[in-house]
């Protein structure tokens, strides 16, 4: 189990990750691009994601992982925090950074 605090824990120390809300949800981006975005409720959190690793996380774990119809075309699924793994999360949080993050500050990142 993840709480909403944590989640944000974890998006926020990704390197110049901040919060934005779109949506009326909680948004973390990088370079003001969209990595992942909590639910108004703090209930789930979709995350950017390979097409093929959202296709592994759906079938592994339905309970915890879910694309609904809304995230179909938009390369992300939904992680319900009461069941998703802290490290699993960062590690997922951390990969969608990577994707959304410029090429810079990825470097930095690698290098750092």
């Amino acid at each position: 189990m993840v709480t909403p605090e944590e989640l944000s824990s974890l998006a926020l120390a990704l390197p110049e990750a901040h919060e934005r809300p779109a949506w009326g949800r909680t948004c973390f981006r990088v370079k003001d691009k969209i990595f992942a975005s909590m639910s108004p409720d703090g209930v789930e959190v979709a995350i950017k994601v390979a097409e093929d690793e959202r296709l592994a996380l759906v079938a592994g774990d339905p309970d915890t992982f879910s694309v609904p119809p809304h995230y179909q075309n938009w390369g992300m699924v939904v992680a319900q925090l009461d069941t998703v793994q802290a490290d699993e999360l960062g590690e997922l949080l951390t990969e969608a950074w990577r994707m959304t993050a410029p090429k810079r500050l990825l470097a930095a990142f690698d290098t750092g």
